[in-house]
């Protein structure tokens, strides 16, 4: 009875989120570190991202906290690459560690970048307008740098639900110019106990505008609930099925799928898709379509799993394809001590 009330509430949940993205306009660009937003692991972005409902995983700690929470292991480390559109260097490192009968606390950090930029500067050439000119840099090129480093905690309550917050800090910098934030996530997974159901909810990027001169940017917020099941699971092979509803501050409803298809536990195949995620916004007022509002679509990959004298390592790759872009590649490999 208990599972069946936090399932009703999960799902009326569901309907109240799907009423405010039909009722609200998208609002995309309004938001700042976007950066916060590009999927982090490579297993996490072939299932789609629909990741809420993970749990075991130190890469929750940038989606869902309450997912980093371990019991099979005390120690586990990540390491991400990714090859972002434009050349863009994405990577994120996280460590987690399980402290008996308090909980894991987890350390992880994401850089996201560009160097060498050709810069394009307007100097003023009547010397009575220097003294208004903003930027004073004279070099040829420019850098920018995105940067979040975080802390996070998450135990289990009890023996099927697990809490977690995550307390993070923003820096962005460009062309000598800087800004920084601070932020937090909350996130709860709750398993139901059978077919390893599992249900759980997350809230993103709770906290301080980044202000760039005068002008302050929101960060981006987003409420997620999730749910994922394995309705196929023996010694050989088990499936995976996870599915995620996702409100942003600044866009409409998003729905987040993927499957897992696990072989001896140690070899894994993903796929994934994100509905509603790509498309046109229509310009107000005018019936007119204006430009794609997002760039990703189908996400594939797969993961090798192996215990080492005590270590289990893994290895996982994803591929995402986009629209008029470059495809993109993450590689993670992952190490647990048990």
């Amino acid at each position: 009875m208990k599972s069946f009330r936090i399932l009703l509430i999960c799902l009326l949940a569901v309907l109240l989120v799907a009423q405010t993205g039909v009722a609200q306009n998208r609002k995309a660009g309004l938001t700042g570190a976007s950066f916060l937003k590009v999927g982090v692991g490579a297993r996490n972005v072939a299932l789609g991202t629909a990741v809420t409902a993970l749990s075991g995983d130190v890469t929750q700690m940038f989606y869902n906290p309450a997912g980093i929470a371990l019991k099979d292991q005390t120690l586990q480390a990540s390491f991400t690459y990714n090859k972002w559109i434009a050349d863009i260097g994405h990577s994120a490192a996280a460590v987690s560690y399980n402290i008996e009968g308090v909980g894991t606390i987890g350390v992880g950090f994401i850089t996201f970048g560009l160097a060498g930029i050709e810069a394009t500067r307007d100097i003023p050439v009547d010397p009575g307008l220097r003294q208004f000119q903003i930027d004073n840099n004279v070099s040829t090129t420019y850098d920018y740098r995105d940067i979040a480093y975080q802390l996070t905690f998450s135990r289990y309550v009890m023996d099927q639900l697990s809490l977690g917050i995550t307390v993070k800090g923003i820096s962005q910098t460009i062309d000598g110019e800087g800004a920084t934030a601070w932020a937090v996530d909350f996130g709860s997974v709750y398993d139901i106990g059978v077919l390893d159901w599992k249900i759980a909810a997350r809230f993103n990027n709770l906290g301080s505008d980044l202000l760039f001169y005068d002008i302050a940017s929101p960060l981006p917020m987003q409420f997620t609930i999730g749910t994922s099941i394995m309705p196929f699971k023996n010694e050989m092979m088990g499936v995976m099925v996870a599915v995620d509803a996702a409100k942003p501050q600044d866009g409409p409803l998003y729905l987040y799928s993927g499957v897992e298809v696990r072989v001896t536990n140690m070899v894994a195949l993903r796929g994934g898709y994100k509905f509603n995620y790509s498309g046109t916004d229509e310009v107000p007022g005018t019936g007119q379509s204006a430009v794609n509002s997002t760039i990703e679509g189908l996400s594939a990959g797969a993961g090798l799993r192996t215990s080492l004298e005590g270590y289990e390592v893994g290895f996982d790759y994803s591929f995402t394809q986009m629209d008029l872009l470059d495809a993109a590649h993450r590689c993670t490999l992952t190490v647990g001590l048990k």
